[in-house]
């Protein structure tokens, strides 16, 4: 079960880029349900998630480079490419460390900036207080999603 929340990223904070990062191109095969190809530097893999905006079921598998090369053939849409970087943040309110995903995006949504936290629970989801550098929470907008994205979906 994923449980993730997003934001909007209007401006970024100070020495983000001096944490870890991957290059991340991926593409779907199909949104509803969502089945998506991802190259994670030079790590490939088939995703399935179900419905949701919050809370869903995702499962990742992994893939070789040609099988993933002839899947991204048939793959329908923008194919996203992104910059993540990897942020910790720190416990809060007694929970496990979080990390916060920040993705910088090129191509066809060159300047978009999101930022994404997994939660270990909805009531943690719930609960978090994002800091003070992530702007707007398009977590239930659905608008963000990056299998919408990918389809050309205006922002």
């Amino acid at each position: 079960m994923e449980i993730e929340r997003k934001w909007k990223i209007e401006k970024l904070p100070d020495g983000y880029d001096a944490f870890p990062f991957f290059i991340i191109e991926q593409a779907y095969l199909c949104t509803e349900p969502v089945v998506r190809i991802r190259r994670q530097d030079q790590d490939y893999f088939l995703t399935y998630k179900s419905k949701g905006l919050l809370e869903r079921e995702e499962y990742n598998l992994p893939l070789t480079q040609k099988a993933y090369q002839h899947l991204l053939k048939k793959a329908d849409g923008i194919i996203l490419t992104k910059k993540r970087y990897r942020i910790p943040l720190p416990s809060f309110a007694g929970k496990p460390d979080l990390t916060i995903e920040l993705d910088l995006f090129f191509g066809d949504y060159e300047g978009l900036m999101l930022a994404e936290v997994e939660f270990p629970t909805k009531e943690a989801a719930l609960s978090f207080t994002p800091p003070d550098w992530f702007g707007e929470d398009v977590t239930f907008s659905g608008q963000y999603q990056n299998s919408r994205l990918s389809q050309g979906k205006k922002l």
